[in-house]
């Protein structure tokens, strides 16, 4: 008896689609299982979290942030079509239909199972000039190659980043490391919205200190040009600022047109609606994951979008496990996040103040000064620790850490306590490594959680 061989079609060929693939293919041999994979930009599998390093000169090149190559992942028996984009989905007849990029030939590819993994699309305001040669977004390789290309022919030397989240503050650094004169302009209270404002006013310090002008309550209303239709630089209603390059790092959104036409349900955040083990809601043979879906906020209890390449692998090897007949789960994230401006480490996890306030919980923050090391031992860097917990239960709620070599990934351990749902009493005596040149005796976190602990039962409930 044969068995009858299944077409799985994968929609996006970078984090989530490939490795979905991948794993359906380590569980289902090319008899079982054909998988057709369409991307529609030049490379698969690769880091778009190194890019902004790729523009600064740390990483060499756009080879160095891809992780398997077409050929590779053809070379396992899957049909990757490059350069071809899907431009719908039949739900009804279980088919695709793709078009490709170089004859503008369009064809249906039919499916049995299906994977959506488009990712997310910039933030593009519509606003005069933003089209203008000069003005470059970072989200793919082939956008970092473009920008790098316009960063060695421009003869002057003046960039202007608009928004200061992480794309913003890691394109500032690299613009810096290029020899750029860079201003960063944010329309917020403070850089890094992801913090509280009070944390967001250290790295806006620090920032200033290493020479990237930041300017907060910044609205821009035009990009400006010259007479050959280059920008010449930023206007915001209060002033102009000159730029030879213009670097959008607005934030992203959920990539779902190709979804939301084909009737597939989306979230409150615009992501598509999956249950735990990735498949979209109401569609038994449709899973999706990576940045084009919303993800349960732990701590919270909501669904957010959180657009991540941790999530999106393991939103792939969960959905490559499921289409490959086994069964796994994406149980949720707790929003962690770490960055750096050049030296200065930033990282968050679980609520700031106004979520927590937002969702109805009375709390409890402090906020304490450390050393990443025994203060007296040689290279022992500041750092400014947070902490948010749940008045009453005295339940972690989130930190936030600012500081220089040694402080972000410190947020590790709170992101392990938040998903533990674990108290602030109860990470104190978290057992840690300790040596002096590692952490003083009471490790930074610890003496935050210390004083969350005086905090929770000074306000009582």
């Amino acid at each position: 008896m044969t068995t009858r061989q299944e077409t799985l079609v994968v929609i996006g060929g970078d984090a989530a689609g490939m490795s979905a693939a991948s794993q359906a293919r380590r569980l289902k041999g090319p008899d079982e299982l054909r998988i057709v994979a369409f991307e529609r930009g030049h490379f698969t599998s690769y880091s778009a979290c190194g890019i902004p390093y790729w523009v600064g000169g740390d990483v060499g090149s756009a080879d160095d942030l891809i992780a398997r190559t077409p050929e590779e992942h053809r070379a396992r028996d899957i049909d990757l079509r490059m350069r071809t984009e899907v431009r719908e989905i039949d739900v009804p007849n279980r088919r695709v239909r793709a078009r490709d990029l170089a004859t503008g030939d369009d064809s249906w590819t039919g499916y049995d199972k299906l994977v959506i993994a488009t990712g997310a699309r910039p933030v593009r305001p519509p606003l005069p000039g933003i089209d203008a040669p000069g003005v470059h977004g970072v989200q793919n390789l082939d956008d970092g190659r473009s920008l790098i290309e316009t960063l060695e022919r421009t003869e002057g030397r003046r960039a202007v980043v608009v928004g200061a989240g992480y794309i913003g503050v890691e394109m500032a650094e690299a613009l810096l490391h290029r020899g750029y004169e860079v201003t960063v302009l944010t329309r917020g209270e403070q850089p890094m919205a992801t913090l509280d404002p009070d944390m967001g006013a250290l790295v806006h310090e620090a920032m200033n200190g290493m020479g990237i002008t930041t300017v907060c309550d910044a609205e821009v209303t035009k990009i400006l040009t010259g007479a050959d239709g280059r920008v010449t630089g930023v206007a915001t209603e209060e002033a102009t600022y000159p730029a030879d390059v213009v670097v959008l790092g607005i934030g992203v959104e959920p990539e779902v047109t190709l979804a939301g036409a084909a009737g597939l349900p989306l979230g409150p955040s615009g992501g598509l609606v999956t249950d735990l083990a990735m498949r979209v809601r109401g569609h038994e043979d449709i899973w999706a994951g990576g940045d084009c879906v919303e993800v349960l906020d732990l701590v919270s209890g909501r669904p957010r979008h959180i657009p991540l390449g941790t999530h999106a692998n393991k939103h792939g090897q969960i959905i490559g496990s499921g289409v490959g007949g086994g069964y796994a789960t994406f149980p949720g994230v707790v929003g962690t996040a770490v960055s750096k401006v050049c030296d200065l480490e930033i990282a968050r996890t679980g609520l700031r103040e106004k979520d927590a306030r937002a969702e109805g919980l009375r709390f409890v923050t402090v906020r304490i000064e450390s050393t990443s090391r025994a203060g007296y031992y040689p290279g022992a860097s500041l750092m400014t620790v947070k902490m948010t917990a749940e008045r009453g239960t005295g339940r972690l709620l989130g930190v936030q850490i600012v500081g220089r070599e040694g402080a972000g990934k410190r947020v590790d351990i709170a992101a392990v306590a938040l998903t533990a749902r674990m108290t602030v009493d109860q990470m104190t005596a978290l057992d840690l490594g300790y040596a002096p040149p590692f952490s003083p005796v009471w490790d930074p976190v610890l003496v935050a959680a210390r004083k969350a602990v005086s905090a929770v039962r000074g306000a009582g409930h």
